[in-house]
């Protein structure tokens, strides 16, 4: 089973880019679909995380709208890899991000469909 560790979080200013990287080990992502979530600030630990995008294994892509047009998903199974680009950061993209797999060839925005997860990197963007 694959194993996922996010990384590259850190503390911006609004305007401003980040790249994650979710590193996956003892599997290839390349059977997996894979998505980005986020959690943000002062939530529970066991409240529900807010899909941000989704890539498949034939890299179709999906954003939320919140994030559209700003952020880019992708994939480098050579890698075995997956990345979120942010551009022009928001105040209210500030949260901790995780990166998820599912053993399908059809991603969902629904978490609960996910079955492994990384431990999050957190992203904080001052206004």
């Amino acid at each position: 089973q694959i194993q996922l560790a996010e990384s590259g979080g850190g503390s911006v200013e609004t305007g401003g880019s980040l790249t994650l990287t979710c590193a996956g080990s003892g599997a290839q992502i390349s059977v997996y679909s894979l998505a980005w979530f986020r959690r943000p600030p002062g939530a529970t630990p066991g409240a529900e995380r807010e899909v941000v995008a989704n890539i498949d294994r034939s890299m179709r892509t999906w954003y939320a709208d919140s994030v559209k047009g700003r952020f880019t998903i992708s994939r480098d199974n050579a890698e075995n890899s997956m990345y979120l680009q942010m551009n022009i950061l928001k105040p209210e993209d500030s949260a901790m991000y995780y990166c998820a797999a599912v053993h399908s060839p059809v991603p969902t925005q629904d978490e609960s469909w996910y079955d492994y997860w990384g431990q999050g990197t957190q992203v904080t963007v001052s206004s």
